[in-house]
């Protein structure tokens, strides 16, 4: 679709300069026309005059002679007009066909790097159906409560699909399975790798909230606090700083 619009404006250009070249040859023909008209005309009064000269005719045969001389001067013109009118036609003829050749070869290189690009978008496309698949696998195993199953799959997933948006998130939820699974200093460890290394993400108010957690079920009353703290100074308008403030006034 794309090569079949580009055609005619890659055409317009080269064959402006063959546009003029035919109406350069038009009027070269009209010259032509005119001249073959004009000698015409020459041979037929000269044939009138030789149907008149008698005996006499001196004088006319002295005419006939200047008639004679202008039509060869005439007759040279013109083959040199249509020589010209030749030589016109054949280049106009070539320059089509180098025309073309150029275009199909243009038209060809689009033809390549439109598929390229489809190629490009192609991958893309599945790459990103892949990456959704993975994240939603490992969270579903999460809901279904397999959680060492789920902390395989996002560990896989932030393997496979390390630049992804996602990452944060499926450490996070290494983590809550993790404290699930009761293991309170692995879901801490998993989710200060969140807040350390994605500080802005809006996964790490949540990942503090769940050391605060953690912290609490390992009897770290002290350190619970600090963390939940230090949540509601730095993330303020969390939903997760709203929790730490209510379990801070609990205490």
């Amino acid at each position: 679709m794309l090569c079949a619009l580009l055609l005619p404006v890659l055409a317009r250009a080269a064959l402006f300069d063959d546009d003029e070249a035919r109406r350069q040859i038009i009027r070269l023909r009209s010259q032509v026309e005119a001249s073959q008209k004009s000698i015409d005309e020459r041979l037929a009064a000269i044939d009138a005059r030789l149907g008149q000269m008698d005996s006499t005719g001196q004088n006319r045969a002295v005419d006939l002679s200047q008639l004679l001389e202008s039509l060869k001067q005439d007759m040279a013109k013109l083959r040199g007009q249509i020589e010209v009118l030749s030589n016109h036609a054949e280049n106009i003829e070539r320059r089509q066909k180098d025309l073309y050749v150029d275009l199909d070869t243009r038209l060809r290189r689009l033809e390549q790097t439109q598929t390229q690009l489809q190629d490009k978008m192609t991958q893309g496309e599945r790459s990103a159906v892949a990456e959704k698949q993975a994240y939603e696998t490992a969270l579903n195993q999460f809901k279904l409560g397999n959680y060492q199953l789920a902390i395989t799959g996002f560990q896989n997933f932030m393997t496979n699909f390390a630049g992804s948006e996602l990452v944060p998130s499926a450490q996070y939820w290494v983590g809550n399975a993790y404290y699930a699974m009761r293991d309170y200093k692995s879901a801490i460890a998993a989710q200060q790798k969140v807040v350390k290394t994605w500080p802005d993400n809006s996964k790490a108010p949540d990942a503090l909230l769940n050391i605060a957690s953690s912290q609490a079920e390992l009897g770290q009353s002290t350190s619970a606090r600090e963390t939940l703290r230090t949540l509601v100074k730095k993330y303020p308008s969390s939903s997760a700083a709203e929790q730490a403030k209510q379990r801070l006034a609990r205490k």
